[in-house]
């Protein structure tokens, strides 16, 4: 069972879905992940579109994230989702979650004028939705101008460095994970 790290929640117990079908991320990845999106966490608007329990995006919202949405298409996680987000409910932030394909999901928001400061892409290993939800995001009005976009991805699977109009700007290896971390491309300086 996996918990929250820091923050308001720390400590915390996470559910997590039965089954195989999701594959919580781990609290080293976790740890370095927010080791480096911590000066940016605070007050920002974080999408995590494979949530599986939540625990990522909770995390954000435990560090002071004032706005998290979590998107999965199982019905188990987003049961596991909803009881993991009522237990963070006093610690603050809001909260909401869609059970939806993510492409799916992505869409419904940007066409909805949303924007996110963080966005958060962890999909199963063996998926090929990594460069089309890339694309969408540089391409659509769901990244805030100075947003960014972290891809989890198993380490051997190489992400392109730059894809649309998003640039990789650091990239970080914990275990058999990778952390690729995009940010828009500067247009001036193409």
């Amino acid at each position: 069972m996996s918990r929250i790290i820091a923050g308001r929640g720390r400590g915390r117990r996470l559910k997590s879905p039965a089954g195989l079908a999701t594959r919580p991320t781990g609290g080293r990845v976790r740890q370095t992940l927010f080791d480096i999106l911590a000066p940016e966490v605070p007050g920002c608007r974080f999408l995590d579109a494979f949530a599986g329990s939540g625990g990522v995006g909770l995390e954000a919202l435990s560090r002071g994230a004032a706005k998290v949405v979590l998107v999965d298409q199982s019905r188990a996680a987003i049961q596991a989702i909803r009881e993991n987000a009522r237990a963070l409910a006093a610690e603050g932030g809001e909260v909401e979650i869609f059970q939806q394909d993510a492409r799916t999901a992505l869409g419904a928001l940007a066409d909805r004028g949303r924007r996110f400061d963080i966005v958060y892409l962890d999909p199963p290993w063996t998926s090929d939705l990594y460069e089309p939800l890339l694309l969408a995001l540089g391409a659509g009005g769901l990244l805030a101008e100075e947003g960014l976009v972290v891809a989890e991805h198993f380490h051997k699977r190489a992400l392109p460095e730059t894809i649309g109009a998003l640039e990789q700007t650091r990239m970080v290896r914990v275990g058999d994970h990778r952390l690729s971390f995009y940010r828009r491309r500067d247009e001036g300086a193409a």
